[in-house]
């Protein structure tokens, strides 16, 4: 490729991401979360109104704003700049740190996301991967949904020929309540286009994303 498409930072695009982010804590209802806070907090026993708790009901209504601030963005305005290149071969973008939260529990899971995709055509800069990572993670919901979220975004919307997505986490669901299994990790793929079709495409990306393991 005749220049990186991750490029220097846009200044544009950083204001438009904090505008995003401060709409999406407008967009949570702050007074409604700490209502219920303070009642979870009376149901399990403890006073409210003492001073060690007297301002969980809103620390927590501001991280919720914030862990789920993908409820309110669109990940596709991630995917609408890309760049016209003639290049054929495998993108790849290993260990995308990203924190989620899981629907059932309300306890995070957290881990690294793998992207690859054979483009048609367009690349992203690459720090859009990122970004898809960050707004679809940010959201109630199980890893599969997530990973399959990500594949189908990259191949709708980007029109890639093909769609590798491996996300592997670490669930505090069960790590630290229920079965206790500290160190256990969940591994979840989607696999779209010639990465499902070819046996041989999806083991060379395979390779990309867990080859230097293997050292």
């Amino acid at each position: 490729m005749n220049k990186d498409p991750a490029g220097p930072a846009d200044p544009a695009e950083t204001q438009g991401a904090q505008q995003s982010a401060q709409q999406s804590a407008r967009a949570v209802d702050h007074e409604r979360i700490k209502r219920a806070v303070r009642e979870i907090l009376a149901a399990i026993g403890e006073d409210p109104d003492r001073e060690g708790l007297l301002e969980t009901p809103a620390r927590v209504a501001r991280m919720y704003a914030e862990m789920f601030s993908g409820l309110h963005q669109d990940p596709k305005v991630h995917l609408q700049k890309a760049f016209t290149e003639k290049y054929d071969e495998i993108v790849l973008i290993r260990d995308i740190a990203f924190n989620s939260v899981c629907e059932h529990h309300l306890l995070p899971f957290m881990g690294h996301a793998h992207i690859g995709y054979l483009p048609n055509g367009r690349v992203l800069g690459l720090s859009k991967l990122a970004r898809l990572v960050e707004v679809v993670s940010h959201r109630p919901q199980v890893q599969e949904r997530m990973t399959e979220t990500i594949a189908d975004l990259l191949e709708n919307d980007l029109g890639a020929k093909g769609v590798a997505v491996v996300v592997e986490a670490s669930h505090t669901c069960m790590t630290i309540r229920g079965v206790r299994k500290p160190g256990s990790l969940c591994v979840t793929s989607a696999m779209k286009g010639i990465f499902r079709s070819n046996v041989s495409s999806r083991a060379e990306v395979l390779s990309l994303i867990y080859g230097r393991r293997s050292s």
